[in-house]
């Protein structure tokens, strides 16, 4: 082949790999034995990635390596015309890895994703930057590419991606083998505006949805792939677009009836999902049978100053219960570390988990991710650190890389407060406790249908390699396991695959939750010696006068 010919390939019909980088370790949501009891390799595929390989032309060869559960191997960047990469902040340090590889190998980049749109300036390494949501500036990136350009930056406007005209990601590139479970997306955005988020930064705070049409088009696609089990709606807040929803749900129901209920579903949603019985009955009947709500804090002055009202004015404790009346158990997040905080805060947390029965409580310590108006505050005020936005290497997530900045009240004893969080919710007692008690009150609907074969003896060669790991290999976890299993199997055995679900995540959250104790026991001890040293701060910027919404967001979104 002419060397014009080759160049002209390479432009028009170029072979792209798409690289999904290495999420750090030392993270909550690991989840490594989990994975390696139901024979998969790390938790979910990159639905980021698949929406975008939809997106580009069908003349384009494109292949996917998924780094969490593939080896990337140098021939396969040689085989490409084109690496395009990007991910989200715990991604970073190997984000910048697979660039600098790249390079070496003489390929270039292209990079989008949630922290590269946040983040810009920290990859500044990238031969390409595609900021913003895919729909809404891919194009103009491909014409660049296919016109011979080789660098250049291509900003999407912000908030004004028609999610209605979103492909059906292309699932075909993903092994279904290696993965827990698979996402789809209905919608994004939030309407609600926590100081601490980026969600309304990078979507905006009006949620846009797909059309019920393509979402069961989705959700058909998966099913021809051969793919049963768990589907996860990636959505910050699925019910943020209450009416949408309500729509949706109708047909989802109809579809699963159809199909003889292929998928059981889980997803993300604020605390009021728990005021809508309708809205809760509709997500039981299409098999909803997990929701992650983030409750943040039990002070109520707290959650009025970070901008989560919507969490005030209520009891934790009896909105939880009537989301498990509702067959649907929940998983939920909590932040230590607001300036707010007065005195001992880990008593009313533990409390809050406690009196609530959520098994798997996300506790992590602040962060001030950019682009959020808690970064913007700290910025302001001269207590933001310098690097703040710049992940190392030995991070994992906010469980050990949080407090970016000069906190009001004494670090040790936010640390300290942490500690003892952690501490007293993991421990095995506790834990198995509020497993035992959320399986005594979560009422899951009969669907009427049986499970396959297949899956009927998966789940049993699940629950047997479970009961080997919690006796063998968890001794001092034993007994606790044995007893909400009996339980369970008495009291309420329509909700022991919840029941299964929670104490498989303990193989991780027990051990993980040793290695943060140890991570904070290092940090105190520092502070206490007189050793640690806050890095340095950036400078105070004056106070802006007042503007609009609108005028404080980043220059787009990504998908």
């Amino acid at each position: 082949m002419h060397e014009r010919d080759a160049s002209s390939t390479a432009r028009l019909r170029p072979r792209v790999l798409l690289v999904f980088p290495l999420f750090n370790p030392n993270s909550f949501w690991n989840f490594k034995e989990a994975c390696e009891l139901y024979g998969a390799k790390c938790v979910a595929p990159p639905l980021g990635l698949t929406t975008l390989a939809a997106l580009l032309p069908e003349s384009w060869n494109l292949r996917l390596i998924d780094r969490n559960a593939q080896e990337l191997k140098d021939e396969d960047i040689l085989w490409a015309d084109l690496v395009l990469t990007g991910g989200m902040l715990p991604q970073q340090y190997d984000t910048l890895a697979v660039i600098d590889r790249c390079h070496r190998l003489g390929r270039p980049v292209c990079l989008g994703g949630p922290d590269p749109t946040s983040n810009p300036d920290v990859y500044g390494e990238a031969d390409f930057l595609v900021l913003g949501e895919a729909e809404g500036i891919i194009g103009r990136f491909v014409e660049a590419w296919e016109a011979g350009e080789r660098s250049g930056r291509f900003d999407a406007e912000k908030f004004k991606a028609n999610v209605a005209e979103s492909p059906i990601p292309r699932f075909d590139l993903i092994r279904f083998k290696d993965y827990l479970y698979v996402g789809v997306q209905f919608s994004r955005g939030c309407p609600f505006t926590c100081e601490f988020c980026d969600i309304i930064e990078l979507y905006g705070r009006v949620p846009r949805t797909k059309t019920n049409e393509q979402m069961l088009a989705e959700l058909d696609r998966l099913l021809s792939l051969g793919y049963r089990g768990h589907v996860d709606f990636v959505d910050d807040n699925l019910i943020g677009n209450k009416k949408a929803i309500k729509k949706f749900l109708p047909e989802l129901i109809r579809w699963q009836l159809r199909n003889g209920y292929p998928f059981q579903f889980s997803t993300e949603a604020s605390l009021n999902l728990a005021d809508d019985a309708e809205l809760l009955t509709m997500m039981s009947e299409a098999n909803f049978f997990v929701v992650f709500t983030g409750i943040e804090s039990p002070d109520q002055e707290t959650l009025v100053a970070m901008q989560k009202k919507q969490n005030t004015r209520r009891s934790i404790t009896e909105s939880v219960e009537r989301i498990y009346a509702a067959g649907i158990y929940v998983t939920a997040g909590f932040i230590v570390g607001f300036d707010t905080e007065r005195g001992d805060m880990a008593a009313p947390m533990i409390d809050c988990v406690q009196d609530s029965n959520i098994p798997v409580a996300m506790v992590g310590l602040l962060h001030a991710l950019p682009n959020t108006q808690l970064m913007r505050r700290l910025k302001r005020e001269g207590r933001l650190f310098e690097g703040y936005n710049v992940a190392p290497a030995e991070a994992g997530d906010q469980c050990t890389g949080g407090l970016n900045f000069t906190t009001l009240r004494p670090r040790a004893e936010i640390l300290k407060d942490y500690r003892r969080v952690i501490e007293e919710i993991y421990a095995p007692k506790a834990f198995f406790e509020r497993a035992r008690t959320m399986a005594r009150k979560l009422k899951r609907r009969p669907l009427g249908v049986q499970p396959p074969p297949r899956v009927i003896m998966q789940e049993l060669k699940v629950l047997l390699s479970a009961c080997r790991r919690m006796t063998l290999q968890r001794p001092e976890i034993a007994r606790y396991f044995w007893a909400t299993l009996i339980d369970c199997f008495r009291h309420n055995p329509a909700a022991l695959e919840a029941a299964m679900m929670n104490m498989v995540l303990y193989l991780h959250l027990y051990p993980f939750s040793r290695h943060v104790i140890a991570e904070l026991d290092a940090r105190i001890a520092e502070i206490e010696r007189g050793t640690w040293r806050a890095p340095a701060t950036m400078p105070a910027e004056a106070e802006a006068p007042p503007v609009g919404l609108a005028s404080l967001l980043p220059q787009a979104a990504n998908a």
